[in-house]
Parts: structure tokens; C-alpha cells; sequence
């Protein structure tokens, strides 16, 4: 499967750039914002996979990519996957 197939399986709030998988998040306040980067931080330890982010108090910009190769493997669609699932889940709280 291609990498653009591979992002039809992901909501369309992730979008791939200078191949890499990046999405942006908007949330209430910086506590919110944060509170969600914790919990990523947890699956990144995880998956001993690490995003790139940057954070400006109620939105978040991540980006995905495996270093050793330089682009994109099937471990940053799954990173993107979880962290949709970790997103939808805050929301229902």
C-alpha cells in the first residue's frame, strides 16, 4: 500500500508535506493543548517513535516522519492513527 493510500485511512485533517505526515489541533486553552501532548509523549515512549511538534498555547502542529530513512514508514501511520484515537478520545471527556 502507498503512503497515499495509507493517508486516505487517517481522517483528512492530516495532510503529507516535504514527506512528512503533519496536522495541526486547536484546543480550549494551553492545559487542554498540553494535556494532549502528554499522552502522546506516553505513546511515543511506546513506540520508541517521536514527533516533531510545536506548540503555541491552544494549537499544536505535529509532524511525523522516520528519521532513519528520511521519510515516511508504515510506523508514522500508525503513530497518526493512535493519536487520531487519543484527539476523539479528549473530546468525548
Amino acid at each position: 500500500m502507498n503512503k497515499e493510500s495509507k493517508l486516505l485511512d487517517l481522517n483528512n485533517e492530516w495532510v503529507i508535506e516535504n514527506n512528512k505526515l503533519v496536522r495541526q489541533f486547536k484546543f480550549k486553552d494551553f492545559q487542554e493543548t498540553f494535556m494532549f501532548m502528554e499522552k502522546i509523549a506516553v505513546l511515543a515512549e511506546e513506540l520508541r517513535h517521536h514527533p516533531q511538534w510545536t506548540n503555541t498555547y491552544n494549537k499544536l502542529e505535529i509532524m511525523l516522519w522516520t528519521h532513519e530513512i528520511n521519510g515516511l514508514s508504515n510506523l508514522d501511520f500508525e503513530m497518526a492513527k493512535e493519536i487520531n484515537q487519543i484527539f476523539d478520545n479528549s473530546k468525548k471527556t
